[in-house]
């Protein structure tokens, strides 16, 4: 066994002395990524067919959720500026969930996304499945692009090129096909005339003709302000209709996603797709508004829910919610989270009773947990070993195939040192995938010779294009970056954000052939470490504040993400 071991070492110890980074490129070895909660630590699950909530943990907001009536269930979340959008998630049972894919994975289906900042792009897809043609549809927004729609009858395979639906204006479109063949979509969007206060939006429904791919007749408003319009309600978006036990039902989010405000779930019966609609006194059917911000395993905004229904005749609701870990602090963006839904005696759903917490811990009944899920404690390892990247993988505004490869040098992801900033609106050398724990530990080694001083490879910490951590290998040091920016006003001109000064500790690297990188969180701070040439970990700085990648911090719709980056 001894034997074997140092045969190993010596093995990659002769691998490690050959590899060298062609010029201008930097080679990544592996990436690993541990989480390490908490709550996941202290509670482990008290059964087989229990699960944590969230069930997608880390940035997965906005999801939709379908089945197709033969025990596959379908779940699609958002993805605005990253490509490939929409990443799809199957189950067969809504407790163990696999990505299958991404529904928008080639750049025709994304051709207004350059430019677009990262909080822009592909907003709330709905995906429904029409028994009617077999065919699943995924719907959505681009903000640049308007609304559109993709469809295949085979969610493991190729989805089609957009199809765009002008008449359908605002965001957050969803489909719904009745029992009786005809299908509609429902839409957020402006009131008739001028709005009455901000905030003032509207639901509106047109019919969808499904043979010949386009809406015909009037668009119609269906709900206007919300739910309880007396109080003025705030933005009303997310629409979702149904059919149940010949009812038609209309959900929809309102009160807004962001923390301060009153994000919340509300729910209309009605007579048919375009009403009239009466809303359900007991609204909303879920929120966290008004709980108390000290409460234990905090979750807040919960709200922008879809409904589905089991084999076995219960309906569960997924919907996006928040974790902070301090204050309004999260950096895992907006997440996944499901309930069992009941009824009250007049027929209307209820995701969770007013004035209850989101649990983090749920049964589902007669379902078995399988080892590898999306939810608890897990880890990742990609040895890029592969001719492409996993479909967790995700790059900015494109697909970036000039900018790295796989099979070059293989087992190794080469990354070109790129002019093109992330500072910037367009696909710099950044391959990255979510923060799905408020602690965890990620790493990776890099092969790096750069040519020039300005020539940097490592790995990032990126929120948006005005705030970045960066732990990055230079021409003869490592070094650590804090890419932030400030509004600067001049007399007579117009404000400008400027770049601030972005180094903020270094060290000299000495001779060697590879470094080992490392980013820790402890949940509130972020710890960055190196090791020359596979030897001891040292700190190059410990302790820098989360917070500044919050969406408290930095505004925006998505969560943090890490990967390997470089630029020139």
């Amino acid at each position: 066994m001894k034997g074997s071991l140092f045969a190993a070492a010596a093995v990659l110890a002769l691998v490690s002395c050959s590899v060298k980074a062609p010029e201008g490129t930097a080679l990544f070895d592996s990436f690993t990524y541990e989480g390490c909660d908490d709550f996941y630590a202290q509670n482990p699950l008290p059964g087989d067919d229990y699960v944590y909530n969230p069930i997608l943990a880390g940035w997965y907001s906005d999801p939709s959720i379908c089945s197709n009536g033969q025990g596959d269930y379908f779940l699609v979340t958002s993805t605005f500026t990253y490509f490939p959008g929409v990443p799809i998630f199957h189950s067969r049972d809504l407790v163990n969930w696999e990505q299958i894919g991404n529904v928008l994975d080639r750049p025709e289906q994304l051709p207004h996304i350059d430019g677009q900042r990262i909080s822009g792009g592909i907003y709330a897809p709905d995906i429904q499945y029409n028994p009617a043609n077999k065919t699943y549809y995924m719907i959505t927004t681009d903000v640049e692009g308007g609304n559109f729609y993709v469809k295949t009858q085979d969610p493991w395979g190729d989805w089609s090129d957009p199809i765009y639906v002008p008449v359908v204006k605002g965001i957050d479109p969803s489909f719904f096909f009745d029992d009786d063949g005809r299908a509609y979509i429902v839409s957020n969007d402006d009131p008739e005339g001028r709005p009455e206060y901000n905030g003032h939006k509207s639901i509106r429904c047109v019919e969808f003709d499904v043979a010949n791919d386009c809406t015909i007749g009037e668009r119609k408003v269906i709900v206007d302000k919300g739910s309880r319009p007396e109080n003025k309600p705030y933005w009303i978006e997310g629409p979702h209709l149904y059919k149940i036990d010949g009812t038609y039902y209309l959900m929809c989010a309102e009160g807004g996603t962001n923390f301060g405000e009153w994000h919340s779930e509300v729910v209309f019966k009605g007579e048919s797709p375009f009403g009239p609609f009466v809303s359900f006194k007991g609204n909303p059917i879920l929120t966290q508004v008004g709980l108390d911000p000290a409460r234990p395993n905090r979750v807040d905004c919960a709200g922008h829910a879809d409904l589905v229904k089991d084999a076995d005749g219960q309906w569960w609701a997924v919907f996006l919610a928040d974790r902070p870990y301090r204050d309004n602090f999260e950096n895992l963006g907006r997440e996944t989270f499901m309930l069992p839904v009941s009824w009250t005696e007049d027929k209307y759903p209820v995701i969770l009773p007013a004035g209850e917490s989101v649990p983090l811990i749920v049964r589902h009944p007669g379902v078995k947990r399988s080892e590898n899920v999306t939810f608890g404690n897990f880890s990742f390892r990609d040895d890029f070993d592969a001719p492409e990247l996993g479909d967790s993988w995700l790059t900015m505004r494109g697909p970036a195939k000039e900018l790295y490869s796989l099979t070059d040098v293989p087992g190794y992801l080469e990354l070109v040192c790129s002019e093109e900033k992330a500072t910037g609106r367009h696909t710099p050398a950044f391959i990255g995938r979510r923060l799905h724990h408020h602690k965890f530990s990620a790493q990776t080694r890099v092969y790096f010779t750069p040519t020039k001083h300005s020539d940097a490879a490592g790995l990032m910490l990126f929120k948006d294009e005005r705030h970045q951590y960066f732990l990055k290998v230079t021409k003869d040091r490592v070094a650590f970056d804090k890419v932030e920016f400030e509004i600067v006003v001049e007399s007579g001109k117009a404000p400008r954000m400027e770049q601030m000064q972005a180094e903020q500790a270094s060290a000299k690297l000495g001779r060697h052939r590879f470094v080992d990188l490392k980013i820790t969180s402890d949940g509130e701070t972020f710890s960055f470490w190196y090791a020359p040439n596979g030897g001891k970990w040292k700190a190059l700085v410990e302790g820098v504040d989360a917070s500044f990648l919050t969406s408290a911090s930095a505004s925006g719709f998505t969560g943090t993400l890490i990967g390997p980056y470089a630029i020139r």
